[in-house]
Formats: C-alpha cells, structure tokens, sequence
C-alpha cells in the first residue's frame, strides 16, 4: 500500500496556510503533518520530532527566521527533506537564492491547485521540480555565467556520467533514468553524487546550470 506523503506547511499567514491545509488534506496521498508560523517554529519541530516529513512548504518572508535561512538550515542538518517556496516574491534574485541554499522547487501563491499537488507529487518522485518559468530562470544564469566558466574537459566526466546529467536535465527520476540506461538506480544515485562532487554544484539546480554552460545539455522544449 502506497504511504502517504508527509508535509509540514510554514507560512505566517494564517488564513492563507489554513487554506492551504485544506486543500492538501483532500488528496488522499497527502498529510500535513505540522504547521508553523515562522522558521523557527519549524526548525525547533525537526530538533525535537520523531516523525519528519518528506516535503516542507514555506513562505520566504517570515518573522524570526525566514524561508531563505530556514532552507539552509535544513539542507544542512536534514538533506533528505524536500522543501517546496512557496511565495508572492518572483524576481530572479529570491528565486536564484532559493535554488542556491537548496529549495527543491519554488512556487508561486498565485499558482493553481492542481500545480501545487503536481509540484508536490513531482518533488517526492523525482526529489526536485522546476515548471518552465524556474527553467528560463535557470537557463538566463547559466547563459549569464558561460563566459566565466571554463570549456569541459572531456576527461573530466565519464561517458555515463554525462548521459545521466543529460536525462537530469530532462527532468527524469532516479527510477526513469535507471530504466533508460539499463542501470539500477543506486547505480544512478552514485553517478548523480559523482556529478556534484565533480562539477562542485550544491544541488540539482547547479547541475543544470553547469550542463548548460558547458553545451552538455540543453532546456529547448
């Protein structure tokens, strides 16, 4: 039987997260776990919890502590959890810092349902999600930055290693790039780990970046 996947909400809203609350709790995979007002009501939580989530969704403009440092904190402390912005600000520096620091996915508050619960189940399969306005984001930084980058060296990737970085940037999860390359997906972990260590980029989003950069990979539709 298919678990359900864990959620806490952070937003200082509170008619707003009421909201969202909601609407997550009439899908039949999801459960909102815990709600908070602030990052440090959240990061006190997973000090002191057994029961963590999969995916936390929060605002940026918290009191306290906000989304961006709260994210920090849990890329460093809880690496296995996802989190989801979920925010009103959509200039290309809050998305670019949310990306940085290690958000899964960003979100607009003006974004639908239906894209909210697909973000959702897309992050907890493939453990990211970018729609296409975070793309062109992503593709102006990675144009942006090219010319301060030096051209790959075609030693320092394996062959395989770069067809993974390839169906990243396609988007593919772990289990679908296994399937394509006829490899296990622990196999595919080891190769993504490789992929960071090697290219010195802290998440998926550097990832593509430095693919583009590159000429590895393109985000052409």
């Amino acid at each position: 039987m298919k678990t359900s996947i864990k959620i806490i909400l952070v937003d200082d809203e509170v008619l707003f997260r009421k909201g969202i609350v909601f609407l997550l709790e009439r899908e039949e995979k999801l459960k909102v776990i815990y709600e908070a007002s602030n990052g440090n009501e959240l990061i006190s939580y997973l000090n002191k919890s057994s029961s963590q989530p999969d995916i936390i969704i929060l605002d940026l403009k918290m009191p306290i502590l906000n989304g961006v440092e709260a994210t920090k904190i849990i890329h460093k402390k809880f690496p296995d959890i996802k989190v989801i912005a979920l925010t009103s600000y959509d200039t290309k520096s809050f998305v670019v810092n949310m990306l940085q620091v290690g958000a899964a996915s960003y979100l607009l508050k003006n974004s639908t349902p239906k894209d909210l619960i697909f973000t959702i189940n897309e992050v907890n399969t493939k453990g990211y999600y970018y729609n296409e306005n975070i793309l062109k984001i992503i593709q102006e930084i990675a144009k942006a930055g090219k010319n301060t980058r030096c051209s790959l060296d075609t030693n320092f990737l394996s062959a395989r290693e770069i067809e993974v970085l390839r169906l990243i940037c396609l988007q593919k999860s772990t289990a679908e790039i296994a399937k394509e390359l006829f490899i296990s997906p622990r196999t595919v972990e080891g190769h993504r780990n490789n992929l960071l260590l090697k290219t010195e980029s802290r998440n998926t989003a550097g990832l593509v970046v430095y693919a583009i950069q590159n000429e590895i990979a393109t985000l052409a539709n």
